[in-house]
């Protein structure tokens, strides 16, 4: 049986893609990381939109290669065949938007992690799980890594996949053009014709721009080129052209590019046209592994091509399989697609680093509360929080669905320490009990301090709010939590947004529904929405239905704490566990509110208040997992 879809083969990079858009790449003063190289964003291009895929390449033995090996699993590739080099380091690749024609790139190549792939690390069982093989031109540049390829495409043809490939011509990567010339994409060279044409009978689809079959074909005539290409491979052919979409050719070559089987093109601005053919491809596989009409596959296709180029980065750009249908079905609204806002909406919402099916915070963000105790200090507050992280550690022992929310201001050795542990982080930015809300110092008055951020920080923000408030303070916080929605998205971290309106005044079971839907109403779409313990199930079920009326890709609802008692939390937890949509909690002073007023007052030593505040967090975690066994048990 077949557990994959489709292997990739060849490069993997960082891409530095300058920040900075409409200058030279000399002048870029900060760029965004992403994973990057054909084969790379293929494999998560595909997974993307709902493929089994892995990938073959090597990383090196630091971090940018951990990144690249930890984005692919965030992705949903199998990384079974990323090897680490201990000798290389992994290859970078500098890029930049200088305008809607010149995209200057430049390789950090040589010698390279994904360079020294061999022979030997092709597995037979690994690719006799898949249904297809996808290569790329590159690495057939170079003995070793070529002996890599061939190797993985006649296994491939033993074990009855598809093989595909990219020609992905890259001059610079052959040798035949300088450092400086990264953007090049052709120069003629016999050599390279003639090594591409050895290869081409290995494979069922051959994918090129005009140039490309230009470099395959041993001619710039394009029609000629297929010709040639034809003469030595009996695969489906397709030419990409740009705005015009593409052509596919399954069996002798017409006259003309215009007599090839054509997909819908669509009309949209170009912004960056760098991984475009690696989006394309990748809806071009879904569509061919499907056994869709060439018609289809090549919409598909094109599509993807185009959320490439209207969008910063390469994978990054490529859109979800459910993002993929919503943009069929609806067509083109605003022709640059990043500013789509409905469009972006489920982009950034089917394409999360993570999605979390329980969450189980320990939240000891608390600010006032802490500086109010007897004894407190700012010092021996962030030792405190400290403590909460170990009491936190001490209960997830690094199992999934745990978290904590701490603040930066008092807490920042704990939330420094919590980074890369696995943990879901909430961190607040809100002044405590500030109504109008007005935000902590550090994110600055352009909410620019969010540039800091690490992205595994989601934004979380309180506000107290009612919907009978008055229209100058309801204009106000609305006002703040919208630029600060925008200022998360800019950063691309989540955002959570906190309502309590029970602290402003009278409740009924529809209020803080009517608070949801006005955010949704002003263009707010949280990740995260954290909401009190709502006493009746009509609240919840209220509320739950305006959420999902709204945004049916939200991460979901953790209910707060209030400092209720555990029994008053308890109760509360099986009404909310009956939605599917509530994830779980975020507790602070029913766990760790009397630990922390013994501890300043030196009533107890640090040992004592871990091992009790960690207690405490496990009741309260035994208690949410009850709660949600019995939403199951009811099923």
């Amino acid at each position: 049986m077949k557990t994959l879809d489709v292997i990739t083969i060849g490069r993997s990079s960082v891409d530095l893609y300058g920040a900075q858009v409409g200058g030279r790449l000399e002048d870029m003063a900060s760029f965004q990381k992403y994973i990057g190289g054909s084969p790379t964003n293929m494999a998560a291009g595909t997974a993307r939109l709902g493929l089994k895929s892995a990938l073959i390449t090597r990383v090196g033995n630091e971090h940018m290669g951990r990144f690249i090996r930890e984005e692919l699993v965030r992705e949903g590739v199998d990384v079974r065949g990323v090897k680490t080099d201990p000798e290389r380091l992994t290859a970078l690749v500098l890029l930049g938007i200088r305008d809607d024609k010149q995209f200057p790139l430049i390789f950090y190549r040589e010698n390279c992690a994904d360079m020294g792939l061999s022979e030997d690390d092709i597995d037979e069982s690994f690719i006799a799980e898949a249904r297809s093989v996808v290569a790329t031109g590159t690495h057939l540049s170079n003995p070793r890594t070529e002996a890599a390829v061939l190797k993985a495409l006649t296994l491939a043809r033993k074990h009855g996949a598809r093989t595909a490939l990219d020609i992905d011509y890259r001059p610079n990567l052959w040798g035949l053009a300088g450092h400086g010339d990264g953007e090049s994409r052709f120069i003629e060279s016999a050599k390279v014709t003639t090594k591409l044409q050895a290869v081409l009978h290995f494979f069922d689809l051959i994918v090129g721009t005009e140039e490309e079959f230009h470099i395959a074909g041993g001619t710039t005539d394009t029609m000629a080129a297929l010709r040639a290409v034809r003469a030595v491979s009996g695969a489906t052919l397709v030419c990409k052209r740009g705005p015009m979409g593409a052509a596919a050719f399954t069996g002798d070559i017409p006259a003309t590019l215009d007599d090839g089987q054509a997909g819908p093109g669509f009309p949209i601005e170009v912004f960056n046209v760098l991984g475009a053919g690696d989006g394309f491809m990748s809806g071009l596989i879904r569509g061919w592994l499907d056994d869709e009409p060439w018609p289809t596959a090549l919409k598909y296709a094109n599509a993807c091509g185009a959320f490439a180029v209207s969008r910063h980065g390469c994978t990054p750009a490529y859109p979800s399989w459910e993002e993929l249908q919503f943009f069929l079905g609806r067509g083109v609204i605003n022709p640059a697609l990043r500013k789509d806002a409905a469009l972006e909406q489920v982009h950034w919402s089917t394409n999360r680093r993570k999605q979390w099916s329980e969450i189980r915070a320990f939240a000891y963000d608390h600010r006032i509360q802490m500086e109010d105790m007897p004894g407190a200090t700012p010092d021996r507050i962030s030792a405190f929080k400290e403590l909460c992280l170990d009491a936190t550690l001490r209960v997830s022992q690094g199992r999934d669905g745990y978290g904590l929310l701490c603040d930066s201001r008092l807490g920042r050795s704990a939330l420094y320490r919590a980074a890369g542990q696995g943990l879901w982080i909430g961190r607040p930015v809100e002044w405590p009990t500030s109504r109008p809300l007005t935000l902590e110092p550090e994110i600055g008055a352009d909410f620019g301090g969010l540039s800091e951020w690490p992205l595994e920080h989601v934004v979380k923000v309180l506000c107290f709010c009612h919907p009978d408030d008055a229209p100058e303070m309801q204009a106000a916080q609305e006002d703040t939590v919208q630029r600060l929605f925008q200022a998360c998205r800019r950063n691309r971290l989540e955002m959570l947004l906190e309502v309590i309106p029970s602290k402003v005044g009278p409740v009924a079971d529809d209020t803080t529904a009517k608070l949801i839907s006005r955010f949704y109403d002003i263009g707010i779409y949280p990740d995260w929405w954290k909401l009190e313990p709502m006493q009746t199930a009509k609240a919840w079920e209220l509320t739950c239905a305006a959420i999902q009326a709204r945004d049916p890709h939200v991460q979901g609802i953790v209910v707060l704490g209030l400092g209720q008692s555990e029994a008053e939390l308890a109760a509360s937890f099986q009404l909310a566990a009956r939605h599917p949509l509530v994830k779980g909690f975020a507790v602070g002073r029913t766990i760790h509110g009397d630990v922390g007023a013994d501890w300043m007052a030196g009533r107890i030593d640090d040992k004592t208040a871990v091992a009790t505040m960690a207690e405490n967090y496990r009741r309260m975690c035994n208690y949410w997992d009850e709660a949600r066994q019995g939403r199951g048990e009811s099923k």
